[in-house]
């Protein structure tokens, strides 16, 4: 049976479907998406679109409902007018902009 459009698995080099998420063969992970500003995760999450929401709308907690951290985004909404949220949110997307793609997967993938 031959794949379509087939690729290489990235550790053991057997063809594979190229939607496939892991290897079939050696049950190694494959790259989601490219890398770069459109990688994300299987979820849709995106590590550069979180840190620019951290950034332009984080006081609100945008970024916490986009990370599904639904009950966080929610005290961000409630304490928006004291400005902390804010703050913490700036330092939130220089984390998400220093965190690895894997990093980033791991926590909100």
């Amino acid at each position: 049976m031959t794949i379509r459009n087939a690729v290489h698995c990235r550790d053991c080099a057997s063809l594979i479907s190229p939607t496939a998420n892991t290897c079939p063969r050696c049950g190694g992970r494959q790259n989601i998406a490219t890398g770069g500003l459109g990688a994300t995760t299987p979820s849709g999450k995106n590590r550069v679109v979180a840190a620019l929401l951290a950034l332009f709308l984080g006081g609100f907690g945008v970024h916490k409902f986009y990370l599904g951290r639904i009950g966080w985004g929610i005290v961000y909404l409630i304490f928006c007018w004291t400005f902390v949220p804010a703050l913490i949110a700036l330092i939130e997307a220089i984390v998400y902009l220093t965190m690895s793609e894997e990093q980033f997967e791991t926590k909100y993938g």
